[in-house]
């Protein structure tokens, strides 16, 4: 079941979306659902040829059209340059998921300024500027909208190994509570995703390569002992972009199998004892209240 679709036909029906990142990867997935949903999606990446064959695929199985617009979300130019390609195209824009995200796994004493710095021009400049090129025009044209930003997991709780990511997507969560707030008098709608393991070719190859993979394993992690299948991560992002979730506002839900509560209990790699030594330790505490 939970690879199947969850919201009725046309759910978004007369929507125009706005999806970052959205030629590849999970940003494609969720793109194709609200595609499925009767959304007029528009996508974006820095790659115009990527864009126009995931465009032409979205279209060809959900018969509605898409709209490619090459933008790197790091220069105002080329953001002002959707909004106004979205409008041309589609008369009005009605939601934006901020989806595009740079990351890499290293020591972070290895880093340069320069590769942190990329890391947080992506994410969370990248994402201010999506977010206040299209939220002015909303405010300017007296019309509701709707935000989903694409966090993680550690933006709450930090990471090592990967802070330039952490780091900006904290901040990206810090102004998805923010703006939930200061823009509701708009009508302006703010949550946040923070997925856990969704597995893509390009991004989950860079990101654990080959030596990694062989000594982290994501599916022992995880409670539920699987990673998750993209249709899940679409469900969510599409029930918030609807107007069924009219009244929710300022949050972060996290879809991840139970992956970060496994890492946060104190005790919690006690899982790995296997029955017979829990045997040894229970006879021991025994013998130990009687003495």
């Amino acid at each position: 079941m939970h690879t199947e679709s969850m919201l009725k036909d046309k759910a978004l029906q007369d929507k125009t979306i706005v999806v970052t990142g959205g030629g590849t990867g999970l940003g494609k997935s969720m793109a194709t659902y609200y595609s499925k949903l009767g959304a007029n999606v528009v996508i974006t990446s820095r790659k115009l040829d990527v864009l126009e064959k995931a465009a032409a695929e979205i279209t060809a199985e959900t018969g509605n059209p898409v709209l490619p617009v090459a933008c790197d979300v790091r220069n105002e130019d080329e953001v002002k340059n959707v909004l106004a390609a979205t409008i041309e195209k589609f008369g009005r824009a009605d939601g934006l998921l901020n989806n595009a995200a740079g990351n890499f796994i290293s020591p972070t004493e290895r880093l340069s300024p320069k590769a942190f710095g990329v890391i947080i021009d992506i994410v969370l400049k990248g994402t201010t500027n999506m977010t206040l090129t299209f939220g002015k025009h909303w405010i300017e044209q007296k019309q509701k909208a709707t935000v989903v930003n694409i966090v993680t997991t550690y933006a709450s709780t930090g990471s090592g190994y990967v802070v330039p990511s952490a780091t900006a997507k904290a901040g990206v969560l810090a102004m998805t509570r923010s703006l939930a707030v200061e823009w509701a008098k708009y009508g302006i709608r703010f949550n946040a995703i923070a997925p856990g393991p969704f597995p893509t070719k390009g991004a989950w190859d860079r990101l654990l390569p080959e030596p990694l993979k062989e000594k982290i394993s994501m599916e022992k992690r995880i409670p539920l002992k699987r990673v998750g299948d993209h249709q899940e991560l679409a469900n969510l992002a599409a029930y918030l972009m609807s107007d069924f979730s009219a009244y929710i506002n300022g949050e972060v839900i996290t879809i991840d199998g139970g992956e970060w509560l496994q890492g946060a209990g104190q005790f919690n790699q006690l899982e790995a004892v296997p029955n017979e030594m829990w045997d040894m330790i229970e006879q021991f505490i025994r013998s130990k209240k009687g003495s």
